[in-house]
This record gives C-alpha cells, sequence and structure tokens, in this order.
C-alpha cells in the first residue's frame, strides 16, 4: 500500500462513517419534505407562498435548534476543556465558536434580506 493511503484511513473510521450517513440521511429528508411540500401545495409559487406565510413560525424552529446546538456545545466544550485544559485548545474553541457565530448570522442576514 502507499503512503497516501494511510492518510485517508481516518475516512473508513466508523464514527465518520456514521457522521457521513446522518448527514446523507438529513439531507434527503429535507429534499423529500421540499418535494412533498410542493406537490401539496400544488407547485412552487404555492409552496413559496405556504413559506412565506409560516416565517414566524420557521424562525421559532431555527431559535430552537440554535438554543440545542448551543447547549450541546457547552456540554462538549466543558468535557473537552477537562480533558484538555492548555491554552492552545482553548484558543481552538474560541475560534471555532466565533467562526460558528459569524456563520449563523451570516445565515440568518441572508435569510432577512430574502425576505424583505
Amino acid at each position: 500500500m502507499s503512503a497516501g493511503w494511510w492518510r485517508l484511513r481516518w475516512l473508513f473510521n466508523r464514527r465518520v462513517g456514521l457522521t457521513l450517513l446522518w448527514t446523507a440521511l438529513l439531507l434527503i429528508a429535507a429534499v423529500a419534505v421540499n418535494v412533498v411540500g410542493i406537490q401539496i401545495a400544488g407547485g412552487i409559487e404555492g409552496w413559496q407562498r405556504w413559506m412565506d406565510a409560516h416565517t414566524g413560525a420557521s424562525l421559532a424552529w431555527r431559535l430552537l435548534l440554535y438554543a440545542g446546538t448551543v447547549w450541546c456545545w457547552l456540554w462538549m466544550r466543558r468535557r473537552l476543556r477537562a480533558r484538555e485544559p492548555e491554552r492552545a485548545a482553548a484558543q481552538r474553541l474560541l475560534r471555532v465558536e466565533i467562526a460558528a457565530i459569524v456563520a449563523v448570522f451570516a445565515l440568518e442576514a441572508s435569510l432577512l434580506t430574502q425576505v424583505g
């Protein structure tokens, strides 16, 4: 086997495989919900009108998802800080937290500009 094969060994890990499987299932579920919604609403225009009429519920759902993500992140952060108390780990966590907050704000800002 070549040396390059060993660098990709992490890709065939059970945890990575499960993560990829869950990601694929969530993507398939999202596509299926949109397809079914378009069929029920009678077309893309009807689906868009339904989504526009339920923006408040969509915002509430996203806020619940963000709250759950923050709760899980804080739980994971506590465990990681206990396991890796050095300063470098704290700096890595801070960079990830800042990137996540910027990504969420960018997503919500793009949604706001589409709506209004």
